[in-house]
């Protein structure tokens, strides 16, 4: 499947300028950076947590959401703005340019949003869930030289290889 707005939204000079930012920002950070890389991984694998659960997904919007849910991150680090409230602010124009409708962005923009609230327990199985949960599967604490030092949650950690 041929994503042509996703990679628009790759492409986009204000998405390009955003990740320069916090490339720039994060360059002597020890903890786990805000790459490309995490952005996929969290898509791919709230795709498959997806199809593992039977829940009906959109792959582009999860691919759009992937890309854009930390994309706020250097206004953290620069006006302490939360980066899910700057992401969900910058992503909506980025959206709106890659051609996106107004529901496919209320979607995305719900991944976004909501990527750092823990679900209530009987909302396991929603989309924005599954991308909470494949935000934080994303990230291989297991191996990192620095976990012990790291201000993350203990219950979101990933001390070892799970699915």
């Amino acid at each position: 499947m041929r994503m042509e707005r996703v990679n628009r939204i790759w492409r986009h000079p204000d998405y390009q300028a955003c990740l320069a930012e916090i490339r720039r920002l994060e360059a002597e950070r020890k903890f786990c950076r805000h790459t490309p890389e995490h952005f996929l991984d969290v898509a791919r694998i709230t795709c498959l947590l997806a199809l593992e659960q039977g829940v009906q997904a959109d792959r582009e919007q999860i691919y759009a959401a992937g890309l854009l849910h930390d994309i706020g991150r250097h206004l953290q680090y620069r006006q302490k703005i939360p980066h899910e409230q700057a992401g969900a602010a910058i992503a909506e124009e980025i959206l709106r340019d890659c051609g996106f409708d107004g529901q496919e962005r209320s979607s995305i923009l719900r991944l976004i949003l909501g990527h750092r609230t823990k679900p209530e327990d009987g909302e396991k199985t929603t989309l924005s869930a599954l991308f909470y949960q494949a935000d934080k599967l994303s990230r291989n604490c297991f191996s990192c030289p620095v976990q012990d030092e790291c201000n993350w949650p203990e219950e979101k950690k990933n001390r070892e290889i799970t699915c």
